[in-house]
Order: C-alpha cells, then sequence, then structure tokens
C-alpha cells in the first residue's frame, strides 16, 4: 500500500512539476511579447520623433555668418551732404574675448549657462536644473537656455516661444557649436545682448552704468551687469536700482553656488548698494539728438516707400534737413529762454517746409524727450484742426469752383445745418453781413459754413484731399474743424504750402534720394501737381495776410518787414465734454494751432497736451503759444535771406468795391475813399454794376442875382431841370466876411444887401449823399448918390471937422461939429446890417465909434 502511495505522491510531483513548467513557458511567451510591443513602439516613436524634428527643422534659417555679425547702419546726409546720424547703429563697445575679465565671464557662466563648456549647443541637465531652480527660488532664478541658443535665437529666431522655434533653435545650436568654438560664441554674446538705454554688449554696459572699461568692474559690478540681459530695461540700475540690486544678489548666489565665488566674497558683494556705484545723473552723458524727431520722418519714409531696411541694409540717403532750422526748432521746443511754456508737459509739434518743394526742412516731435525718443507730435499726432482748416475746406475751394471774389459778402447769423440742427458761433454773438476776407480775418464760424454749404461737400472734400488731407469722410461740421479723426501738423504744413507755390501741391518729404551699398541711387523726390488755379491760390494767401493785421486773431504771430500769409485754429470743448472733464470755462480749448508760410518757408504748429482732457487755460499767452513758436521760427530762418513778397499773377484783377454793397458793386466815380474796398476778383468775374450811391446830382442852370434898391436885397433864382421833390439847394453866401449858408427847397432866394458890396452865391442841387457841381452867381450892389448938404456918402457934410461918430453911427461920417449929420444907408441910422448880412464895409464917414452886440 505503501508502495501505491509513494508512487501516487511521486506521480503528484511529477504532475506538478510538468505543470510548473507549462507554466514558466507561458509566462516567458508573454513577457517576450511585451517586449517585443514595447521596442516596436519605441522605434515607432523614434521615427516619429525623428519625422517631426525633420519636419519642424526643415524651413529652420541656414546658419549663416553674415547675420552672426553686427548689421549694417544706414548713413543719413542733410540737405547739404553733411552726415548727421546712423540709423540702426546701436551703442556698443566691442570686446574680443582675450580682453573679457575673468569675473565677468564667471558672472555670465553662472547666471546664463555654467555647463558652457561641457555641452554641445544644448544642455538637458541644464534644462532640468533651470526648472528645480525655478521651483525652488522662485521664477527666473535661472534660465533653460544656453549661451549658444540664445546667440542663435538673437541672431537668426524670432521672440516667439513656440515649439517649432524650440526645435529650430536647438538645431541651430548644434550647428554653430560645429562651426564656432566655445570663446568664439562666448564672445558673440557677450557683444551682442541688449543692455538698456539704446545699447548692447556687457562692455558698453560698463561704460554707462559705471563709468568705466569691463577690465575695472568689481564682482559686485560685474554680476548687476551680467544680469541685466533678462530684462534689460527692468535691471537698469539708472531707473530701477532696487529690482537691479535684487537681480544682482541673484547672480552672485548662482556663483557662490557654482564655486565662482567664496561664501565671503558673496556677502561682502551684496553689502554694496547698487543706486550708490552708479554714476550719478551730474555724471552721465546726454545726448540731446535733435535730429531724432526728423529721423522719425526718414524712417517713416524709407519703410512707406521702399522693399528697403534702413536698419541693416547699409543704405546712404540724402534727406532735406536743415541742420540749423532742426537745432532751432529742438532748443526752441525744450529750454525755457525763448518760448514761455505753461509747464513741463505742454506739448507741442512744429513741420517747417520749403513753400517751393514741399522738402521737410525741420520736425519739432514734442517737448522733453531727451532720454527717450516719444510720441512724434509733427508727424504722428491727429488732432482736430479747428479754424485752421478754413481755407483748405471753405473759402479756397469757394473762390475754385464758385470764382469768388475776396469781397464776396455772407452774413454772420445763426444757421442751420442740412441736417436741420441749429448751429451758431462759439459765444452767440453775431456781426452781420461782412466780406469772406472779413470771415477769415476775424474767424467767424458761420460764415465758414456757409460757405462750405454752397461749394457742396463733395467738391469742398476732393479739394481738401487734393491738398493732402486725408478725408475720408465730410460733414457740415467739419467746416469749422470738426473732424472725427485729426491732422498732423505735416500734413496742414503741406496743405499750406500749395496755397504759397500758386496752386502747385508736392507732398512734404524729408528723403530726396538713397544711395545703395553697390552705388545705386533710388530718387525720392515726389511728383508735384497742381491742385488748384492760381487765381485760388493768391486770392486765399492775400486773405490770409489779413489775418495778421489788426484786428485778425493772429497778430502774434506777425513778423516785421516779413510777408507772412496765416491762419489760427483753437478747438472747443463740446458741453457734454466740460462736464465730464471738470473743464471750468467754454474759453479753455484742447488744441490750439498756428499754419502759415512766406513765400520761402511754410510752417505748422500744434499746442496742446498728449491727453486731450487736459485744457489749455486763457491764462496769459498760453493759447497764442502756437503763433510765438511760428512767430520766433519764421524770423530765425528768414534773417539772412530775401522773402519777396507774393505776386499777383494774370489770372487775377484788382477791383474797388463799394464798401458794405450786398451783393458787392464796384465803387462808382463819386464814392469816397472811405466807402470804397480794393479787393481781389478772379478775371472775367469781378461784378458788371458800378454803384450810383454817391453818384453826381445835374448843376443848377441859368443862375441869376438881380438887386432891387426899394427893398435893399438881392433874388438869387435858377433852373433845374427835374421837379423831383427829394432835390433840395444849398446856397452859399459869401460878401467878404465869410460864407453863409441857406438851405432852399424852390429855386428862389432873397437876401438883404449893403450897397457898396459884391455877392457871390454858389447853389448846390442835394438828394441824400448825392451833390452836384456848384452853379454861381456874382452881383456888386452900387452905393447911391445924396445931397452933400447933406452929408456925402463919405461922410463929409457940412460942419463935418473932426468926422468923429457917435455910439450909435458905428462907421456913419458925421454931418456937423456934433456929429449929427448922417452919412450911409438912411435905413439903418445907427450902421447896423440886416441879420442875413454880415457887417460889410463902412458906407458913412471914417468914424472910430464901436458897434455893441
Amino acid at each position: 500500500m505503501s508502495q501505491q502511495y509513494q508512487s501516487r505522491e511521486e506521480r503528484r510531483k511529477k504532475l506538478q512539476s510538468t505543470g510548473n513548467q507549462k507554466t514558466k513557458k507561458k509566462s516567458g511567451g508573454l513577457f517576450k511579447k511585451i517586449f517585443l510591443s514595447l521596442v516596436v513602439i519605441g522605434i515607432v516613436g523614434i521615427l516619429a520623433g525623428v519625422g517631426t524634428f525633420a519636419y519642424l527643422v526643415k524651413d529652420a534659417p541656414k546658419l549663416d555668418p553674415k547675420l552672426l555679425k553686427d548689421p549694417i547702419p544706414s548713413k543719413i546726409l542733410d540737405k547739404d551732404g553733411t552726415p548727421i546720424t546712423e540709423v540702426g547703429a546701436v551703442n556698443r563697445e566691442y570686446v574680443n574675448y582675450k580682453d573679457i575679465p575673468k569675473v565677468v565671464e564667471n558672472a555670465v557662466l553662472a547666471t546664463e549657462d555654467y555647463r558652457f563648456y561641457k555641452h554641445h549647443g544644448i544642455d538637458p541637465i541644464r534644462l532640468g536644473g533651470a526648472v528645480l531652480a525655478n521651483f525652488q527660488r522662485g521664477f527666473g532664478a535661472e534660465g533653460g537656455s544656453t549661451i549658444t541658443q540664445q546667440v542663435v535665437k538673437n541672431a537668426f529666431l524670432t521672440q516667439n516661444k513656440t515649439l517649432k522655434r524650440k526645435v529650430q533653435e536647438a538645431w541651430l545650436s548644434y550647428e554653430l557649436e560645429q562651426k564656432y568654438t566655445k570663446h568664439q560664441i562666448f564672445e558673440m554674446y557677450v557683444n551682442k545682448v541688449y543692455v538698456s538705454q539704446n545699447s548692447h554688449g556687457l562692455a558698453t554696459a560698463a561704460e554707462i552704468y559705471y563709468g568705466k572699461p569691463l577690465k575695472d568692474l568689481t564682482l559686485a559690478e560685474a554680476a548687476q551687469i551680467a544680469g541685466m540681459p533678462q530684462s534689460p530695461n527692468n535691471y537698469n540700475p539708472f531707473t530701477h536700482p532696487d529690482l537691479a540690486e535684487k537681480r544682482r544678489n541673484i547672480v552672485l548666489t548662482l556663483m557662490e553656488q557654482h564655486g565662482f565665488i567664496s561664501k565671503q566674497e558673496m556677502e561682502e558683494a551684496k553689502k554694496v548698494s547698487v543706486a550708490a556705484t552708479v554714476l550719478k545723473p551730474e555724471q552721465r552723458t546726454v545726448d540731446e539728438k535733435p535730429f531724432d524727431s526728423f529721423v522719425d520722418a526718414v524712417i517713416n519714409e524709407v519703410k512707406d516707400n521702399t522693399d528697403l531696411d534702413i536698419f541693416t541694409d547699409g543704405l546712404t540717403i540724402y534727406t532735406t534737413l536743415d541742420q540749423n532750422a532742426q537745432k532751432y526748432v529742438y532748443n526752441m521746443l525744450n529750454s525755457k529762454d525763448i518760448i514761455k511754456y505753461p509747464d513741463e508737459e505742454f506739448q507741442a509739434g512744429v513741420a517747417l517746409l520749403d513753400t517751393k518743394t514741399g522738402e521737410i526742412r525741420a520736425i519739432g516731435g514734442g517737448r522733453n524727450q531727451q532720454v527717450k525718443r516719444g510720441f512724434n507730435y509733427a508727424i504722428d499726432t491727429k488732432r482736430q484742426p479747428g479754424s485752421t482748416i478754413k481755407p483748405v475746406l471753405d473759402y479756397g475751394p469757394a473762390i475754385e469752383y464758385l470764382n469768388w471774389g475776396t469781397y464776396e459778402m455772407i452774413e454772420d447769423k445763426p444757421m442751420t445745418y442740412s441736417s436741420g440742427k441749429k448751429f451758431g458761433n462759439w459765444n452767440q454773438t453775431y456781426m452781420g453781413p461782412m466780406t469772406i476776407r472779413t470771415a477769415l480775418q476775424l474767424s467767424r464760424n458761420t460764415p465758414a459754413v456757409q460757405a462750405l454749404q454752397q461749394v457742396g461737400l463733395d467738391k469742398a472734400k476732393d479739394f481738401a484731399v487734393g491738398l493732402g488731407i486725408p478725408l475720408k469722410e465730410i460733414y457740415e461740421s467739419y467746416a469749422i474743424g470738426g473732424f472725427k479723426t485729426g491732422v498732423s501738423p505735416l500734413e496742414m504744413a503741406g496743405a499750406y504750402s500749395a496755397f504759397g507755390n500758386k496752386g502747385i501741391y508736392t507732398k512734404p518729404y524729408a528723403v530726396s534720394k538713397i544711395k545703395l551699398r553697390d552705388g545705386t541711387v533710388i530718387s525720392q523726390t515726389p511728383e508735384s501737381k497742381v491742385v488748384m488755379k492760381d487765381s485760388t491760390a493768391f486770392m486765399v494767401t492775400d486773405m490770409l495776410k489779413s489775418v495778421l493785421v489788426s484786428p485778425g486773431t493772429g497778430t502774434r504771430a506777425k513778423v516785421p518787414g516779413l510777408p507772412i500769409a496765416g491762419k489760427t485754429g483753437t478747438t472747443n470743448y463740446s458741453e457734454e465734454d466740460m462736464k465730464k472733464f471738470n473743464i471750468k470755462s467754454s474759453k479753455y480749448v484742447p488744441d490750439a494751432w498756428f499754419s502759415g508760410y512766406t513765400t520761402n518757408y511754410t510752417a505748422s504748429i500744434w499746442t496742446g497736451y498728449e491727453d486731450s482732457r487736459t485744457p489749455i487755460t486763457n491764462v496769459g499767452t498760453n493759447q497764442q503759444i502756437a503763433q510765438l513758436i511760428f512767430k520766433n521760427l519764421m524770423a530765425y530762418v528768414s534773417k539772412d535771406i530775401d522773402t519777396p513778397d507774393f505776386t499777383v499773377p494774370n489770372s487775377v484783377q484788382k477791383v474797388r468795391i463799394e464798401k458794405g454793397s450786398m451783393p458787392p458793386v464796384l465803387a462808382g466815380e463819386f464814392t469816397p475813399d472811405s466807402e470804397v474796398l480794393t479787393e481781389y476778383a478772379v478775371k472775367g468775374h469781378a461784378p458788371n454794376k458800378v454803384s450810383e450811391k454817391y453818384n453826381k446830382l445835374d448843376a443848377p442852370t441859368n443862375p441869376s442875382a438881380k438887386y432891387d434898391e426899394a427893398t435893399k436885397a438881392i433874388t438869387v433864382t435858377w433852373d433845374y431841370k427835374t421837379n423831383n421833390e427829394n432835390v433840395t439847394f444849398d446856397v452859399t453866401v459869401e460878401d467878404g466876411s465869410g460864407p453863409k449858408h441857406f438851405p432852399v427847397t424852390g429855386n428862389t432866394l432873397t437876401v438883404p444887401a449893403t450897397p457898396g458890396t459884391k455877392y457871390t452865391f454858389t447853389i448846390v442841387a442835394i438828394n441824400g449823399d448825392k451833390k452836384s457841381d456848384p452853379a454861381t452867381a456874382v452881383i456888386d450892389i452900387p452905393i447911391p448918390n445924396v445931397d452933400n448938404n447933406q452929408g456925402n456918402e463919405n461922410g463929409n457934410g457940412q460942419g463935418n471937422s473932426n468926422g468923429q461918430g457917435n455910439d450909435q453911427g458905428n462907421g456913419q461920417g458925421n454931418g456937423n461939429d456934433n456929429g449929427s449929420g448922417n452919412g450911409g444907408n438912411p435905413e439903418n441910422p445907427g450902421g447896423t446890417i440886416p441879420p442875413a448880412i454880415p457887417p460889410g464895409n463902412p458906407t458913412g464917414g471914417q468914424g472910430s465909434g464901436s458897434r455893441e452886440p
């Protein structure tokens, strides 16, 4: 039985052994399958990764050695061919590897890539360590890119953080490491990194911030500069010394961590204040850069008009710049000696052109922009032009299309837009009928809107667009400068220059030609075009000259002895804006302009604040600063040259218009000079009607004067051909003692007469303001004969021993010793003369008695 058991036990064990063998065999097969599957997946993954990698790098830029070098800047020359600056050039002190001090190299390596000399362009260990460091010590503790990658990124790729860029960066980094030594790559990095202040390179940073060469930097200074490239502007020690110091301390910590310095050296360096060691403001070199605003215009033109890269292509750019004018504009905006500005925030934009050519001579891009180039208020600004637009959009088109003369009458009155909305002047006052010259001189608003209405919106818009004003739409409110999108001083200067250049417009330009590195010259001078008749240009100009004459609005812009045409302009706040912005007075304005020209120069000036919600107050000359800038600029650029006046073209005729006539009529032959306006008309379109308001009446005829001895009176008569009851006569009687005037409604006048006197009668017909030529009658009154016994006319009667007159006989001779003799006129024994006739010569003896009143 035991044998049987043993046999069964053995059998069981044997069966178990067999089963185990089968299980092991089965388990081994599964592992093999899993392993093989993983191998296949890995191979597929590798192949996919390789394929993806190949796909991503296929468009990677070539490793062009030229791009590893610095770009070639472009030279900018003034109008005389004198170099003024370079564009694309950066402030860079280049340093060779052998001259880079070890402390600087160690600071860079510790911060940017401490395994730089151990990898081949990409460092997985560095990448992983950077991720860990950022978790442990905060973001920015270490960067993941190697120095090689940073060189590649700055030289060949964009700054966009995409997978494609990172893959291409890795590939090009590997290639770079195959072609250049580590020292060469490190030298590229040290000289290319941006260090704020428009500067590149660590050697440059040493000079800018510490005023010393790279080799003389202390540990603390080297660490500060080495930490800047991660965020140059934020770590600028001039503007953010606190952030710069924190960043420097991180660099010192990394240097100690990686064994470049001891802990004691680290702690000592951290005690140094960044703010205390960098150069003080008075020690720093300040480049005022007076040409920057003009260079802005040059950069814009090259970019807009060519496919060239002004920053890298090494161009030679010939410009229209007048260095002296540009420096004067810069000084005028940035000093306190020429113009008194209300505060440091007050801004101005200035554009100065050659009137005949459109060449930009100077650009004033703004005030207080010495440290950082800012917004260019002459080119980039878009502000409402106010009344400076009136010659462009209202009166210019009216003369061009309607043949208005400068005498055209228009009424300053409340009015209504075509939409039905009522409109009036800002102060709700109106001056009645006036010429368009006066309306422009006084800058009245409702006449300007009426002019635009009469021209028509489409024609006015076409006229303005032809002058370079970029209007996409137009509304009646545009007549006084209420644009949706504004204009720049450069655009306004271009428009005004056409008026001063006989109707020929040339788009303002700063670049005349460009020479490429191979010697090819490309002309950039724009083509001039006629945009209006010369009659329009002259007549607008002549009206604009009145703006600078009292009572014009632009008298502060006048330069004595200089023929100038120009226009003021201000804009207003709406009632809603005044409440919203807390504007305290309707006399405060957001913008103040002056645009004007001579035959040589055109200038447009805008003034105001960057934020239009800040008003220009009416304190002092704040709202006239644009005029003062214009005056000073024009006086400066015109001081050494001849400036002829604007000439009258053959298409224009001078006319004498009777003042106040509506519609205008020519002054008549007899219109008083005080009632005559000398104005201009488009030839062939002057008024045909001649005023008769002051014409002379027909003169009286057949004047006659007859003396009646009985009544001792003269009767004067005359004939007149009309029985017009409005005609009266003025008769002047002259008898040697002064004229006496008698108004007469008929044609007869009787006056007393004194014998022995000559009378002259002058008769003039009158009707309102009209008068006739005079008619004249003359008569001598004889002295009658009398008895000698009673005394003769000479006062020699009987007993006339002395000829002494008495009190009542003034001029009457005495006929006897007691003076009782009568001589002279028997009707007037006392010697008096009727009131109508002034006293004549004595008619009696030569007595000496006086006449009482």
